[in-house]
């Protein structure tokens, strides 16, 4: 068996690279992966994904599947570091792991490293630039004529923050570290005062204003999404339509075509935390049984990865009057899957940090937090997380200073000596999110002779897995999954061979899988015990020795084929 490759979590790949590693592990292990291009991006770029299964066991498309991608906001490079260490425990594990092996042999991982690969390439670039998401101008193609564009302009490959002395300033230096500048307080004059804007060369400057341009590639894929979307005045970056942007079709239209995926991750960067549904509603407007399994498989995460699990509604809001809908929306809304985004890496809880709150430390949080960011940055070595102020001539400002955080390697994503560690604590969460997706199995395949030439014929199977083969409740109000579908195939142009009584194809009810519904203790006990079997029956006229073709399979659920010989 040829060795798989060894990649370096401690780097970023480039498309190229990307793609190079992508084929090594498939040709190292082909039964066990298939690569595919499931689109292309807006610059022509392929959006890879691979199908993990055991194909000796079956077809990726017939077994209850999860879904894992990484990388739709362009910086955020350690999503597909998280992807990639997923990829390699998989499949490193695979024949010696009992755990990993029976997950491949019986489920699919489709997993997509990276959904923004324009915008990835770019924030990789040897002169970077970081924007939300894909490289398309939006929503108007003109580059700007004035103003403050964020670049590097002095040539150190970053683009970090400017500071200007001014008696208006809102900022001040911490009197115990003169890097560090904390608010200026209310009612507070007569010290020195600062400035802050984004490193950049300033257009049509008049002396006296300075307006900072928004990125003109203005697209947030992760608004694209069809469920709830709105237009720009309501949600920024949306694009102009539903799914108008190739990398989000390619998502959506892949996802629509399988659904055998039950279960989702969604890897972003950063706050150190994990985001479950609803993004638009509390959680009092959920359907309850969903959101108990949610909440159970949330507090499972927490506990293997020490991420705290949390609600987006309740807890994740970029301003409290306003909803975040994308991924996690439209797979749960649209689809009826379970749901999570993972928002890999917190500076903050690196530097000892322990009691901040995600989006509202960034409108306010003690100054201590930032010296104690400072000195984390000063553990890791001189002028790298934070870089040092620094005198800088500006050609149309004057003299400034420039310095401040390294956002994109060192706050979006960690340093590189942590990125491993961070990304090592998620592949046992998600083995047994999809150990726990419902799966048919036989049950029972067997004909009982009633004459001569007439059979009863009776097809049993049942739901191994802990989640009842819809998954959700809202998989069934929306009508996405249908019962388990029973099959019987007769050999065709044979007159002695009929079917006397049932359909060829009959459509049974959902199955519960083996998640308890209620405490032993419970008062009321659960009448329906074997939720989880179906079985059907059909009356066959047909000469000893022939054999029939019995399917039965489910959206979600996977497939079951048996061959029966009347005998």
């Amino acid at each position: 068996m040829p060795p798989l490759p060894q990649p370096r979590f401690e780097r970023f790949y480039n498309h190229a690279e990307l793609g190079e590693l992508l084929d090594a592990y498939a040709a190292a292990r082909p039964r066990l992966v298939e690569k595919f291009s499931i689109g292309k991006s807006q610059e022509g770029r392929d959006i890879w994904l691979l199908a993990l299964t055991n194909y000796d066991t079956g077809a990726h498309a017939d077994k209850p599947a999860l879904w894992v991608d990484g990388n739709i906001h362009a910086a955020e490079l350690l999503a597909s570091t998280a992807c990639l260490y997923y990829l390699h425990q998989l499949l490193s594990g695979y024949g010696s792991d009992a755990t990993i092996t029976r997950l491949l042999d019986t489920r699919t991982i489709y997993l997509a490293p990276r959904l923004c690969p324009d915008g990835a390439e770019l924030a990789l670039a040897e002169r970077p630039r970081h924007v939300r998401s894909g490289t398309r101008r939006y929503p108007y193609d003109e580059a700007p004529v004035d103003g403050l564009t964020p670049e590097d302009i002095d040539g150190d490959g970053r683009i970090l923050s400017m500071r200007i002395k001014d008696a208006n300033g809102g900022w001040r230096q911490h009197p115990d570290d003169p890097r560090v500048l904390i608010p200026r307080a209310p009612g507070e004059f007569g010290g020195t005062y600062y400035r802050v804007m984004p490193e950049g060369f300033v257009q049509g400057f008049d002396g006296i204003q300075v307006r900072v341009n928004k990125d003109v590639e203005g697209l947030d894929l992760n608004r694209n999404f069809p469920s709830e979307w709105r237009q720009e005045f309501e949600q920024v970056g949306a694009g102009p339509y539903p799914t108008s942007e190739p990398e989000v079709r390619a998502v959506v239209e892949f996802a629509v075509k399988h659904p055998n995926i039950g279960a989702a991750i969604s890897y972003h960067t950063h706050s150190g935390v994990i985001l479950r549904c609803c993004g638009t509603r509390s959680d009092d407007d959920m359907i309850p049984e969903d959101l108990w399994s949610i909440k159970r498989f949330s507090e499972l995460a927490t506990q293997h990865t020490g991420y705290p699990s949390i609600s987006t509604w309740h807890d994740f809001r970029y301003h409290p009057k306003e909803v975040i809908t994308g991924t996690q929306q439209w797979f749960y809304e649209h689809l009826g899957a379970l749901f999570w985004v993972v928002e890999l890496w917190s500076p903050n809880k690196a530097a000892g940090i322990t009691d901040y709150k995600w989006i509202d430390w960034y409108r306010e949080h003690p100054a201590e937090h930032d010296l104690k960011l400072i000195r984390w940055s000063d553990s890791l070595g001189p002028d790298t997380a934070f870089v040092n102020w620094k005198p800088f001539q500006h050609p149309q400002l004057g003299e400034v200073e420039i310095g401040g955080w390294d956002l994109m390697n060192f706050w979006r994503n960690p340093p590189p000596q942590l990125r491993e560690q961070e990304v090592q604590q998620f592949p046992l969460w998600m083995n047994q999110l999809a150990l726990s997706l419902p799966r048919l199995e036989l049950l029972q395949a067997r004909a009982q002779a009633l004459g001569e030439d007439t059979w009863r014929v009776r097809l049993a199977v049942c739901n191994s897995g802990f989640l009842p083969s819809h998954v959700t409740q809202q998989a069934l109000q929306r009508e996405v999954v249908r019962g388990v579908v029973f099959e019987i195939q007769l050999p065709q142009g044979d007159p002695h061979i009929e079917l006397i009584s049932g359909k060829p194809r009959v459509v049974g009810p959902q199955l519960e899988g083996h998640a308890p519904k209620s405490s032993p203790h419970h008062f009321v006990p659960s009448k329906e015990v074997t939720a989880d079997r179906a079985v059907t029956e059909w009356l066959v006229r047909a000469p000893r020795g022939t054999r029939l073709l019995l399917t039965a399979r489910h959206e979600r659920a996977g497939v079951v084929r048996t061959e029966l010989v009347l005998d």
